[in-house]
């Protein structure tokens, strides 16, 4: 008798109860991704849904009671473990790594060495934590419970920039449904002033892209509204200089509408928004707009926040700058919802300084 045949029955069992439950996961999380696919939530149902899903076949494996099949299975999900562990532990040396390809082939801003940064705190981390490991003995009690709690802020940051990511990622795959009426493009910074960045011209080429494919499908043509006001530094309008980069390219210059006010992206949404309910009529006008695929996703909050029905499509980055960007993305978007933020550090830390203080007076009744 195979050794896992006791065990087969009360699986299968099991693994239709949780395969409901899985499915039921996933409708919840579709019902919420696409009735409103801008909030940080869908990253919790979708996680949710997802460790339901592999905790489910991993019962379906299981129950065949096939044990070769049960082995290999086994082997390979541990290999797995063991590359996302190894990429973990070595999450130091890529950050230095990409720091060093971005300081090759990019200007040498903060913005761009946030890579680096992070490496060095990882690697100033890991050796304060060994020191303070090795001389925890010598510390009072109190003083290793405050320096306890760091981790689980750490651990804390940890997992909300994971929910970051999967929602960035998740944006990516959100349907694009070829029937806009506007396509917005988010301006950026121009090189010496006047000239469109290659991935200024990015988000450009894909809204001139999409707009060619709907136009392919029998669809009218949308009009293509370039938002960026005018820098201190800059020549013309970053709206001005995309509209003469589209023309450049092919696009009617009929088509073109400027928004040359907005400072930062909530403006963008803000008076992209005025403009396309002045020239369409009404508030019912279908929406999409164009920034690189990193950003849709934060612009999509800035969307929502200015009332603006519409949702993002990403154009590509270069594979060695998205480190940096998203880094940067993480760190808005903290600072976007710091209010919740700090209420669950500051819980954390109410429990930490409670730990503290009844150590400090069993101590104190002890003596």
């Amino acid at each position: 008798m195979n050794s896992l045949t006791p065990y087969v029955n009360v699986l299968q069992k099991i693994s239709v109860y949780w395969g409901l439950a899985t499915l039921i996961m996933l409708g919840i999380f579709l019902l919420l991704w696409l009735r409103e696919p801008r909030r940080l939530i869908n990253g919790i149902t979708f996680s949710i849904f997802f460790f339901s899903f592999l905790a489910e076949l991993a019962v379906l494996i299981f129950s065949t009671g096939n044990l070769p099949f049960v082995v290999v299975m086994g082997t390979l999900f541990l290999l797995i473990i063991g590359v996302i562990f190894v990429t973990m532990i070595s999450m130091w040396l890529l950050l230095l790594w990409n720091a060093f390809i971005v300081w090759k082939r990019e200007s040498h801003t903060l913005s761009n060495m946030l890579t680096l940064l992070l490496g060095v705190f990882l690697v100033v981390l890991w050796f304060a934590n060994a020191f303070l490991s090795a001389h925890a003995k010598f510390l009072p009690d109190w003083l290793n419970i405050l320096i306890s709690g760091l981790p689980v802020v750490g651990a804390y940051l940890i997992l909300c920039s994971y929910n970051f990511l999967v929602n960035v990622l998740l944006y990516q795959f959100f349907p694009k449904r070829y029937k806009a009426n506007y396509l917005i493009v988010l301006g950026a910074g121009l090189i010496n002033g006047d000239t469109v960045s290659r991935l200024l011209g990015n988000r450009i080429d894909a809204a001139i892209k999409f707009a060619n494919k709907q136009i392919k499908k029998g669809r009218p043509t949308p009009k293509i509204v370039f938002s960026g006001g005018q820098g201190n530094d800059e020549k013309l309008s970053e709206a001005q200089a995309m509209a003469n980069y589209a023309i450049e390219h092919g696009w009617d210059k009929d088509q073109i509408i400027l928004e040359d006010q907005s400072k930062n992206t909530l403006q963008n949404m803000q008076f992209s928004k005025k403009i396309i309910q002045d020239d369409y009529g009404s508030s019912n006008a279908y929406i999409k707009f164009f920034s690189n695929n990193y950003h849709i996703f934060r612009a999509g909050l800035y969307a929502r926040m200015a009332g603006l029905a519409a949702n993002g499509v990403g154009a590509p980055t270069r594979f060695y700058f998205l480190p940096n960007a998203l880094i940067r993305e993480f760190v808005a978007i903290l600072i976007m919802n710091k209010k919740r933020h700090i209420i669950m550090i500051s819980i954390i830390g109410f429990f930490v300084l409670l730990s503290m203080l009844v150590t400090l007076y069993v101590d104190f009744k002890t003596r």
